[in-house]
């Protein structure tokens, strides 16, 4: 065999390679992209941008192309010899081979399938079908005699013989011959052609040339041609060294040949035209092929095998039928095996692209939205913040105003109502007795009515008018801060802060602003000394004058006694009430000794003016009157005299709280007005962070999107090199297979 020839079976060889090259790149590509889209559509804030259909579409891809694969790692060339028992099958194989592989001659007739395939290693081997073990086979008699002794082997069995490659040169191109019984043994002809036939790229009939071609081998090929489309049939017409015996007869039996096989082919068959059928009929002698090719590996001429005259050229149409033998398995295996993958391949890789560049699409469409969704919610933001920050300013200024107005009104009001304390006291109606028990109680009822009283009548004169403004002063910070809520938000909290009723307090604490209050419901004579210089001199002027006529009417000095360690000490008690009228009596007393001289005297003077009559007139009106204002000073009397002393008093220490309780009542409308804002600026914070959360949750969902777009693109360009890679495989290998 000429070693530096090129042989077609070559082309499949680099077919197969450079898909199972192409196959394996994507199978990585796809496995990757089943990756990523599982990856995205599995995060669920990222589910829009894949579907389930996509994900599960390019998973059953992945799966499918990991068979294909496996698939395409154990294709290889097939051509199946057939033809009648004995019609020498096994020794065009072996003449093929240039050795004896399988058993041939006399006696050792095929009785089942023989696949012969390369083996990498150095020994050979056979396997029988269902069994994994390997039987070592040194020889072609050892091989026989393995089949020969096999008692379970049938015709519709398989027996594969691993030849070394680098004894068999046509082994080394990924081809497998199989030899089998002569279809003239069987009648399972359907099952041998289901089993063996449909991954065959060329079908060689032997036929015996010292005949014609018999039904049984046109039988088995009709068969064929009815389940695959056109095979590819090989007619050799062996044993024509026979008819170099009869020269004179020989052309015309070839013709005769000729014509019967082209019209097997072409009429019956349809397989190939009249044009093709000449180059597809071949007259040779496989014996003497495989003995001139055994004598030149000896070193010997070729022409040492040679059993009759014209042994050239049936040489050269055995190397011719290899040749085209050759061209046609080379090309058509690598159409049927590889070009159904390839289309199914080039449909894979534009799925897959178009699925990434959906997702491509769909990832730029929701990172556009996005974008502008987060410009909208920073302008919002911003918004809001700049608004809350004037809005704060302005409406403090509301809220220091109003509370202003309350204080001014409440103090208005408060002094008024001061000024008719006593119409509230003349309303107060309780038992009075000048009894000390008594008149504590009566105290107290009487600052319980008027904290009541006073309490009610502000209320009516400043509660509506201070609900009003609180109202309108809520409504307006509402309206102005609901604004910078968003719509949802807005309803909700708004909704939450009503404008309620608001009542204030008017604390005036009567019990303990009057508590040091001390009436005084003694008897005092209208025209009494004391009465009379306090009436014309006024209360602080007549205690002057008083105090300067009778330095001794004074009250007396504390008595100092011994304290518990001998030094002198303050007695913490006030002078007591005998003290008192002790101090009075000795005054009066004094003052009636040292003054009766002059009332003598001016007694005479006056008895002398007007006499007297007059003057006991004058001393029995002043008695009468005396003991008129003495029977009249009853129970009535004194609390009249109780509640206008009350009266005044009170007025004194009420008008000395008007600051602090009008004070009181503008924080509260200022507490009541902070605490409604404060409610919303709580609102509005919480929707300041809901947009800056919102703002870093787009501008994550931004950042995986244009990594989504990134992974996208790059997936779909391997796409893209991939389906390059694809139609360079159609133009290099499928193409040139049709030509």
């Amino acid at each position: 065999m000429d070693e530096a020839k090129v042989s077609p079976l070559k082309h499949f060889v680099q077919a197969k390679k450079s898909i199972t090259c192409i196959f394996d790149q994507l199978v990585r590509y796809v496995s990757e992209g089943v990756s990523f889209v599982e990856a995205t559509f599995q995060n669920p804030e990222l589910r829009y941008v894949t579907t389930e259909d996509d994900f599960r579409k390019i998973q059953t891809f992945q799966t499918r192309l990991t068979g294909i694969g496996e698939v395409l790692a154990r294709r290889h060339m097939k051509v199946a010899f057939f033809g009648r028992t004995s019609s020498g099958k096994s020794t065009v194989i072996n003449s093929m081979l240039w050795d004896k592989v399988l058993p041939s001659g006399i006696g050792h007739t095929t009785n089942c399938f023989l696949s012969v395939e390369g083996t990498d290693g150095d020994k050979a081997y056979l396997m029988t079908e269902g069994c994994d073990e390997e039987r070592s086979v040194k020889t072609v008699n050892q091989l026989a005699h393995a089949l020969h002794m096999d008692k379970d082997l049938e015709a519709g069995c398989l027996v594969h013989v691993f030849w070394p490659k680098a004894k068999c040169a046509l082994l080394r191109d990924d081809l497998v011959l199989v030899d089998s019984p002569g279809t003239d043994v069987t009648t399972e002809l359907d099952s041998w052609i289901d089993k063996f036939c449909l991954d065959a790229d060329v079908f060689v009939l032997v036929a015996n040339s010292e005949s014609t071609l018999m039904n049984t081998e046109k039988h088995f090929f009709h068969k064929v041609s009815e389940r695959l489309s056109k095979p590819n049939i090989f007619i050799l017409n062996n044993r024509w060294d026979a008819s170099a015996s009869e020269p004179e007869y020989m052309e015309d039996v070839r013709k005769q040949h000729t014509e019967r096989c082209q019209s097997f082919l072409v009429d019956e068959l349809k397989v190939v035209d009249s044009s093709e059928a000449e180059n597809r009929i071949f007259f040779i002698s496989a014996k003497e092929m495989l003995s001139a090719r055994m004598n030149k590996a000896l070193g010997k001429p070729e022409t040492a095998g040679a059993l009759a005259e014209g042994f050239q050229t049936r040489f050269l149409e055995f190397q011719k039928f290899e040749k085209l033998f050759e061209e046609c398995i080379s090309q058509s295996a690598v159409k049927t095996k590889f070009e159904q993958h390839t289309i199914r391949a080039k449909q894979i890789t534009d799925t897959v692209k178009a699925i990434m560049d959906t997702i491509n699409v769909r990832a730029a469409d929701k990172r556009i939205h996005s974008i502008e969704e987060r410009e909208y919610q920073i302008d919002r933001l911003e918004f809001v913040q700049g608004q809350m920050t004037i809005q704060t300013e302005d409406i403090k200024r509301r809220i220091m105003h109003i509370t202003e107005e309350v204080n001014t009104q409440v103090s208005s009001a408060m002094k008024e109502e001061i000024c008719h304390l006593s119409l509230l006291v003349d309303k107060f109606d309780a038992g009075f007795h000048s009894s000390p028990q008594v008149l504590k109680l009566y105290k107290n009822e009487l600052n319980a009515h008027i904290e009541k009283g006073m309490g009610r009548k502000l209320a009516d004169r400043c509660s509506s008018a201070v609900n009003s403004s609180i109202q309108n002063a809520q409504e307006d910070i509402i309206e102005k801060l609901k604004p910078l809520l968003p719509s949802s938000v807005e309803r909700d909290n708004c909704r939450s802060l009503p404008c309620k009723q608001f009542d204030l307090s008017y604390n005036l604490n009567c019990d303990k602003l009057c508590a040091d209050f001390q009436e005084d419901i003694e008897f005092r004579f209208s025209f009494g000394w004391t009465s009379l210089v306090t009436r014309y001199l006024g209360e602080k002027n007549a205690r002057l004058l008083l105090a300067f006529a009778e330095p001794t009417f004074q009250v007396p000095r504390p008595v100092s006694t011994p304290s518990a360690n001998g030094m002198p000490a303050m007695s913490p008690q006030s002078p007591t009430q005998d003290e008192m009228m002790f101090s009075l009596m000795s005054g009066l007393a004094s003052l009636t000794s040292r003054g009766s001289m002059g009332v003598i005297i001016v007694g005479g003077v006056i008895w002398r003016a007007v006499g007297w009559k007059l003057i006991a007139g004058s001393l029995f009106a002043y008695g009468g009157l005396y003991l008129y204002e003495r029977l009249t000073w009853t129970t009535r009397a004194k609390e009249r005299s109780f509640k206008q002393q009350f009266v005044n008093y009170a007025a004194k220490k009420l008008h000395m709280i008007v600051s602090i309780t009008s004070a009181n009542c503008s924080h509260q409308v200022q507490k009541e007005l902070e605490n409604t804002f404060t409610n919303l600026c709580h609102q509005v914070d919480l929707a300041e962070r809901e947009l800056i959360q919102s703002i870093d949750n787009l501008s994550g969902e931004i950042r995986q999107l244009e990594e989504i777009q990134k992974n996208s693109r790059v997936l779909r360009n391997k796409a893209t090199q991939l389906e390059a890679d694809l139609d360079n495989f159609i133009k290099t290998f499928l193409h040139a297979a049709s030509k």
